[in-house]
C-alpha cells in the first residue's frame, strides 16, 4: 500500500479542518495537528494557509457529482433535484452543522484572501454552468419557464438550496436544504 505524502495528509485533512472551523478559525497547527504531521512541514508545501485552502476548495468542487444532470430518462426538473439530493447527501455525511465547505470558504467573505475568494467565485460560476444547460432543455420543452435566463435561474436555485444549507448548518436541520430547493424548483416550473 503506498505512502500518503505529507502533502497529501495536509489536503486530506484540511478539509474537514475548514469546514468545522471555518478559514479564520482554522490555525495551521489546527491543521497539521489533524494531519498528523509536524507544525513546520506545512510550509514545505505551501506558501500559506490561502494557498491551502484555495487547493481544498478546488478539489471539493472537482469532486462535485454532476452526473445525475445528464442522467437518461429524467425530466430536466428531475434531473436537477437529484443533483442537489446528490450535494445533499454530501453534506450531510460531513455534518450538516458544518455545512458546506464552498459556502463555508464564501461565507467569511474577504477575509479568506483574494486567492480563496478567486477559487470560490470560479467554482460557483462553474456550478451555475453545469446547471444552466439543463434548465435550458427544461425551457425549451416548456417544464422550466422561460421569463428568467437559465444562468440566472440555475443561480437560484444554488441560492436557494445553500442558503437553507446555511439555515440548517444553524439549527442542525437535515432537511432544510432540500426543502428549499423543492419549493425553488416548483416556483421555476413553467
Amino acid at each position: 500500500m503506498p505512502q500518503v505524502s505529507v502533502r497529501g495528509k495536509l489536503i486530506e485533512h484540511a478539509e474537514t479542518v475548514f469546514r468545522r472551523q471555518g478559514f479564520n478559525g482554522a490555525s495551521v497547527a489546527d491543521i497539521t495537528h489533524a494531519a498528523g504531521v509536524p507544525k513546520g512541514s506545512f510550509y514545505n508545501h505551501f506558501k500559506s494557509k490561502q494557498e491551502l485552502a484555495a487547493e481544498i476548495v478546488r478539489r471539493y468542487s472537482r469532486g462535485t457529482d454532476v452526473s445525475m444532470l445528464a442522467a437518461e430518462g429524467l425530466s430536466a426538473v428531475e434531473r436537477l433535484r437529484a443533483h442537489f439530493a446528490a450535494q445533499d447527501s454530501r453534506t450531510i455525511s460531513t455534518g450538516v452543522e458544518y455545512g458546506c465547505l464552498l459556502m463555508t470558504m464564501a461565507s467569511e467573505g474577504p477575509m479568506v484572501g483574494e486567492e480563496v475568494g478567486t477559487v470560490v467565485c470560479r467554482s460557483i460560476a462553474a456550478w451555475v454552468g453545469e446547471l444552466a444547460p439543463v434548465i435550458e432543455e427544461g425551457q425549451r420543452s416548456g417544464e422550466i419557464t422561460s421569463r428568467e435566463p437559465a444562468c440566472d435561474l440555475a443561480a437560484f436555485l444554488i441560492d436557494a438550496f445553500e442558503g437553507a444549507s446555511l439555515r440548517g448548518k444553524a439549527t442542525r436541520d437535515e432537511s432544510a436544504a432540500m426543502r428549499s430547493l423543492d419549493l425553488a424548483l416548483n416556483a421555476i416550473r413553467a
